[in-house]
């Protein structure tokens, strides 16, 4: 068999997109509770308010309900065999203002109960300690990482986790799709609710910006691995990367070398993270910029000391890139350089759908870094059609099993043909969550229906779709069925 006995087989989610109770068990507003809803189908973009303002539509506010219902729905992973369930502790649920003292008791012993609820059913937690959910008050008082300030805040919050949950978890991941920031079109939302470097004015190096506060991310990263590793030696700590591999549009050098140097603007972070030191071709651009001054000595050192045991990432799909002379000889990177790859299909959402990228994404990993990885989100969004007709489920929804069964073939050649080593897979999102990315419901990436709409109908009450069967399969067969089975 290709993976190994103790794969773990699972799925993900994020406290903001399906815990709700914004505002319960003594939480503070982070920064995804200040994102509104957005709307794929009339290219409304989300927006982000200066705090909570009555009349504005937080669907993050509600999610799907999952505080209250996550002994249900546990359950109902547990009933498809999940081996492994990853999740991300709401920093603010912790450290509700992300400065204070103490920690709030409350928010741990919800972590608690629900750590002790997937154990009952032989569920390991995956546990991302930062997931788009920055402390509100982080950004606005120290305009988030860009004040070094926020490492301790975070280190802090980790240390914390660490030794609660001593003994309940064994895999950590620091900051989720930490180098999303690296395009930098994801300077609006996506950049607050990662970085919460919000205070951008008017003539502001936002590049700058986005460099400096990511290497204090990457300073607290490594120093929350030194201390789980310190705190609890049986964990196991990785970061997690969104990888979605850039191919040249053709095989003239001029987009070859394109492609090279977005996947160097993009990925430079897992280096770091991996091998503990910067590589030279981002120093050199710090250096032709003049953004090499926010590293100091003493940096070099934690992150040399700080290296992860594992990779995590996610994957949806690739990119291809064409040299538009925009940046001359030096061919430095702009995602405006994305061109449509026409050998591939696309999602509703315009997102290429790639299985074979992701083999050579893990490879691209192994060939570099030879760390056990984790592949910790793959999923396809779609609009689901609901029906009533079928016994056993409310959505048919052959799509996605296609899809995910491309791609788990593809991670498995990767395995027995390539020889990478890879510790689980957990698809995004084995129940229907509201979008990051549009803040909407109708973006259903789920096994399991949750009855509630953009419009803000439904009784959130749960179903299974066809691919809650085949799933359930594929686990108990570790992925050597991918074929729909019945049920």
């Amino acid at each position: 068999m290709a993976f190994r006995k103790d794969f773990l087989w699972g799925g993900a989610c994020a406290a903001h997109q399906f815990e709700g109770a914004w505002n319960e068990g003594g939480k503070g507003i982070s920064v995804a509770d200040v994102m509104t809803a957005g709307d794929n189908v009339l290219k409304k973009p989300r927006r982000i308010t200066d705090g909570v303002i009555p009349g504005e539509d937080y669907p993050n506010h509600l999610g799907v309900d999952f505080y209250h219902r996550y002994k249900d729905d546990i359950a109902l992973l547990a009933e498809m065999g999940f081996k492994a369930f990853r999740t991300s502790i709401a920093w603010t649920r912790i450290f509700p203002n992300g400065d204070d003292e103490e920690p709030n008791e409350a928010g741990l012993k919800f972590y608690d109960s629900l750590f002790d609820e997937c154990h009952k059913y032989g569920i390991e937690p995956v546990i991302t300690l930062s997931h788009f959910e920055m402390p509100f008050n982080l950004a606005k008082k120290y305009n988030g990482f860009m004040d070094r300030r926020c490492i301790d805040f975070f280190v802090r919050f980790a240390s914390v986790c660490f030794k609660r949950y001593k003994g309940k978890v064994k895999y950590w991941m620091t900051f989720n799709e930490i180098n999303n920031q690296a395009e930098l079109h994801q300077m609006g939302p996506h950049h607050m609710v990662q970085e919460g470097a919000v205070l951008v004015q008017e003539g502001d190096d936002i590049e700058y910006m986005m460099y400096k506060s990511a290497h204090h991310e990457l300073v607290a990263s490594a120093l929350a691995v030194k201390a789980c590793h310190e705190i609890d030696p049986d964990a196991r700590i990785g970061c997690m990367i969104g990888m979605n591999a850039v191919y040249p549009a053709s095989p003239k050098p001029e987009d070859v070398l394109n492609a090279q140097q977005a996947m160097h603007q993009k990925y430079y972070y897992v280096e770091v993270h991996a091998r503990g030191h910067y590589p030279n071709h981002i120093l050199k651009k710090f250096e032709r910029k003049g953004y090499d001054r926010f590293i100091l000595p003493e940096d070099e050192k934690i992150l040399a000391e700080g290296t992860v045991d594992y990779i995590g990432f996610s994957y949806y799909m690739s990119h291809s890139t064409k040299y538009t002379e925009r940046f001359g000889r030096s061919f430095d990177f702009s995602e405006e350089d994305y061109v449509r790859n026409e050998h591939l299909k696309v999602s509703d959402w315009g997102w290429q759908i790639d299985p074979l990228g992701l083999r050579w994404c893990l490879n691209w990993f192994w060939d570099r870094f030879e760390k056990p990885m984790m592949i910790v989100e793959n999923g396809f969004g779609a609009y689901d059609k609901y029906t009533d007709e079928n016994e056993y489920y409310v959505v048919d929804d052959q799509y996605r099993i296609d899809y995910l069964s491309a791609h788990i073939a593809a991670m498995k050649e990767a395995v027995e043909y390539d020889g990478v080593e890879l510790l689980g897979y957990t698809m995004w999102a084995p129940i229907d969550i509201v979008s990051a990315s549009t803040g909407e419901y109708d973006k259903r990436y789920g096994f399991i229906y949750v009855n509630y709409s953009n419009d803000h109908k439904g009784d959130m009450s749960r179903a299974r779709k066809k691919s809650f069967y085949w799933y359930k399969n594929v686990i108990a067969s570790n992925g050597e069925e991918l074929e729909f089975k019945g049920f």
